[in-house]
């Protein structure tokens, strides 16, 4: 889907020699009560084919969730113990956003029909976000980004946690409340104040910087949802353990893409208005970019 990060076409691999699971812990976690509440939405900002509706009632378990979306230190942590390459890596090549390159990198880099924003970088991947040359200097408390899906749930099995399920997701974004339209509520800058790291000015050609962020931010900027979750809106996309579908009473076909949530630094009213808390993507699941990231969750 390449309004929000482009797929890798192309590409397969299979992932041999996963990490062996650790016993979880709850560190960095928040326990959800669970229950049931009310998903999806007809808001008429949302795009229908996205099959962000119809509004259901879902019910979900009890669970941790992790506060924050998975950290470069974290995700270093975890890559240290194990010795773990990412598909990224093993590729040779991630999408990273045309901007942030310098004109070397950009003359002559791939772009995917449609999204000619992205640019295919040989060597970027999350310990060089920005292709060579570039390094986490400064942001070990952001989002580990160029990560897959594969790689999400390689993190995972090390860690004993999970990918959330999108239910799981939704319920823990919003926060407590019911059908709104962001997670603090239906407003995008109430009181003309920035909750989310999102586009401003016209994209793709101008952001003003007006939220204090270019690209990722950390992990924890913005104020909490009402579960005290951060950054469930914007900063990068997430990825879900469900396979896509747009009915919801169907099964997903098989070999479907992998559900994402919660948009990113590039989303904008004017192209890709889905970093609303029902709004919805998908992806390949060996697909990389430079705003896609994931956070964990852990039965209760």
């Amino acid at each position: 889907m390449t309004c929000c990060s482009p797929s890798g076409p192309g590409r397969t691999t299979a992932v041999d020699d996963e990490p062996l699971p650790q016993d979880g812990d709850t560190e960095g976690m928040v326990r959800l009560p669970g229950g049931e509440f009310l998903m999806g939405t007809d808001d008429a900002e949302g795009f229908p084919a996205d099959g962000e509706g119809p509004v259901r009632r879902v019910t979900v378990d009890p669970f941790w969730v992790d506060a924050t979306a998975v950290s470069n230190a974290r995700f270093a942590a975890f890559a240290e113990a194990t010795g773990y390459v990412t598909e990224a890596e093993r590729f040779g090549w991630s999408y990273v956003f045309a901007s942030f390159l310098p004109a070397a990198l950009r003359r002559g880099a791939p772009r995917p029909e449609g999204a000619p924003w992205w640019c295919g970088v040989r060597g970027a991947y999350w310990r060089a976000p920005e292709g060579p040359g570039s390094d986490l200097d400064g942001r070990d408390d952001h989002p580990a980004v160029h990560v897959s899906w594969h790689d999400a749930l390689a993190y995972c099995r090390w860690a004993g946690v999970r990918l959330p399920t999108e239910a799981e997701w939704e319920y823990a974004a919003r926060g407590g409340l019911e059908r709104r339209r962001y997670p603090w509520g239906d407003e995008l800058t109430p009181g003309g104040e920035h909750r989310a790291n999102i586009w401003q000015g016209r994209f793709p050609t101008s952001n003003t910087v007006e939220d204090g962020f270019r690209g990722t931010a950390p992990v924890d900027a913005f104020a909490p949802n009402g579960f005290g979750l951060f950054n469930v809106a914007g900063n990068v996309w997430e990825w879900c353990s469900d396979a896509w579908r747009v009915d919801h009473t169907a099964p997903a076909p098989e070999g479907a893409p992998k559900v994402q949530r919660g948009g990113s630094y590039l989303c904008h009213h004017s192209y890709c208005n889905r970093y609303r808390v029902a709004a919805r993507t998908s992806n390949t699941p060996d697909s990389t970019a430079g705003n896609v990231g994931f956070r964990c969750v852990r039965d209760a």
